[in-house]
Formats: structure tokens, C-alpha cells, sequence
């Protein structure tokens, strides 16, 4: 089974080569990987390079933010099943083996996903996210009641089309984008228990430094309409509290992993595989 991914790549050479190490080291043998640089300055193009004899794609040119770059790996991807990476995120070895397999032994699934780890890199910690159990429902999205992981998750490649893809004019927050309106369409998920990815914080990613704040609550605002086809309204500060009682209340083993996470701050060891629990 053939699996697509993309990573989009903008000045962010002092992580980008561990990401692509860390594709480029899977062990499932049919991977086409596309990477995505619209106009690095850093260094990051002669990483690229360096590694181009062993990447399927490679997407040089201009686009309209990551979005739209996401857009256009999609676009060219050919395999039945799409992730995607940001260039400071990487995969566990194993990862894409363990996604095939929940895909095979789960064929009705349109995604398959994992658990993960928060890499810190502005407090020197890194942790685990226990990704929730399905059903992933509108309501429990708009509200904060679903912890996922994007690095962690997998499509298939016809339900994220069918769906339109990405929206270009999301600069902040496209991947909660594309999972509300795969939510809304009553895509089919299914969770492994497996540790797959690691997300990056840092002072210059999107998530870590803030910077696009205004536009982050524009573009979560927009996406919460959607999920319930209105604005806010009163009592919405009760109904997030209760999601997310329930977001925790309904999967015990994400309630033990949060609660030693916030006795215990010191940092875990990053695991070496995509580690089953």
C-alpha cells in the first residue's frame, strides 16, 4: 500500500533534515515522499538537496502560505493513503508500518491515528499525548473535547479530497480545519495504541510563539460555525468545561498520562521506536 507524504518547508533548516531523516528511515517499503519549499533562504533548499535522489518530489515553487503549499503536495501524491509533516515535526520509526496496518485490519476507516510526544524546546520538556478514543463527534471538536496530534494521523488519500483538502486561506490552524469538515462528513476514524510522531514547539513556530494570535481565533471561530452552524452563544463556557470533562472522563489512561504530567515536569525520554502501549 502505497503512502503519501507531504512536508511543507519554509526556513526552518536547523529541523527540517531530522524530519526528512525521518521519513526517509521508515521501514514500510512504499513510501512517496513530497516535500514542499517555496522559497527557503536558510539552507533549508540544500538540505533538500542533499537528500533529493531519495525524495519522489520535490515542490520549488511560490505558493500562498502552508495551506495552499499542503494543497499542492496533495495535489501531486498518488498513494492511498496521505500524511503530512511540518518541517521541525518528525515521525518514530515504525510509524507508517503500524498506520498500514490499522489501515489493513480496518478497511472501512477513512484516518488512522496514534498517540504522540510534545517536544518543548522554549521549557526544555517533552511529553506524551494520549490521542482520544473515537467517536470524534462535531460537537465534542468545537468544544476542546478531542486531543489529536496531527503528526500522528493518516488518510486516506480520496476522503481528504472528497472533502476539498486544505483551505489556503487558513494561515494558522488548517489541520483542525481539515479534520472538522472530515467530522462533518462522517468520515470513519480509527486509533492505534501506538506512539507515532513528535510536534515541535519553538519560539518561531506558529504555535509556539503566538504570533498569529488574532488570526489563530479568526480562523478557530470560523471552524467552530461550521462544526455547529452558529456562533457563540450563552452557556458555551459550561458546554467547553463539560466537553472537556468528558474528553478526559471517557479515556482514563489519557487522564493518568495528563495527571503525571502536571506532578511530574521533568522530561521523558524520547522513545526510539513508534512504541505500542
Amino acid at each position: 500500500m502505497k503512502v503519501s507524504i507531504v512536508t511543507i518547508s519554509f526556513n526552518q533548516a536547523e529541523f527540517l533534515e531530522h524530519t526528512i531523516l525521518s521519513v526517509l528511515g521508515q521501514d514500510h517499503p512504499d513510501i512517496e515522499y513530497i516535500v514542499v519549499d517555496p522559497g527557503s533562504t536558510d539552507g533549508s533548499r540544500a538540505i533538500i538537496e542533499r537528500h533529493r535522489d531519495r525524495i519522489a518530489r520535490v515542490i520549488l515553487d511560490p505558493d500562498d502560505g502552508p495551506a495552499d503549499g499542503l494543497a499542492r503536495g496533495l495535489a501531486a501524491a498518488t498513494g492511498g493513503i496521505f500524511g503530512y509533516l511540518n518541517a521541525d515535526d518528525r515521525l518514530l520509526p515504525g510509524a507508517v508500518s503500524r498506520i498500514v496496518r490499522g489501515f489493513a485490519r480496518h478497511p472501512r476507516a477513512d484516518a488512522v491515528y496514534g498517540h504522540g510526544i510534545i517536544e518543548d524546546h522554549r521549557l526544555g520538556l517533552h511529553y506524551r499525548v494520549h490521542a482520544s478514543r473515537p467517536p470524534l463527534k462535531p460537537w465534542l471538536l468545537a468544544f476542546g473535547g478531542i486531543g489529536i496530534l496531527q503528526q500522528s494521523m493518516f488518510f486516506r488519500t480520496g476522503a481528504v479530497r472528497a472533502v476539498g483538502g486544505f483551505n489556503p486561506a487558513n494561515r494558522t490552524c488548517w489541520d483542525g480545519e481539515l479534520l472538522a469538515e472530515l467530522v462533518l462528513a462522517g468520515a470513519q476514524f480509527h486509533r492505534i495504541d501506538a506512539l507515532l510522531s513528535v510536534f515541535t514547539l519553538h519560539e518561531r513556530s506558529i504555535s509556539g510563539s503566538g504570533r498569529l494570535e488574532d488570526q489563530y481565533r479568526k480562523d478557530a471561530d470560523r471552524i467552530f460555525a461550521r462544526l455547529m452552524g452558529r456562533g457563540p452563544a450563552p452557556g458555551d463556557g459550561l458546554r467547553r468545561a463539560a466537553a472537556r470533562l468528558l474528553k478526559w472522563a471517557r479515556d482514563p489512561v489519557a487522564t493518568a498520562w495528563r495527571l503525571r504530567r502536571l506532578i511530574d515536569r521533568r522530561p521523558q525520554p524520547l522513545p526510539t521506536v513508534a512504541q505500542e502501549r
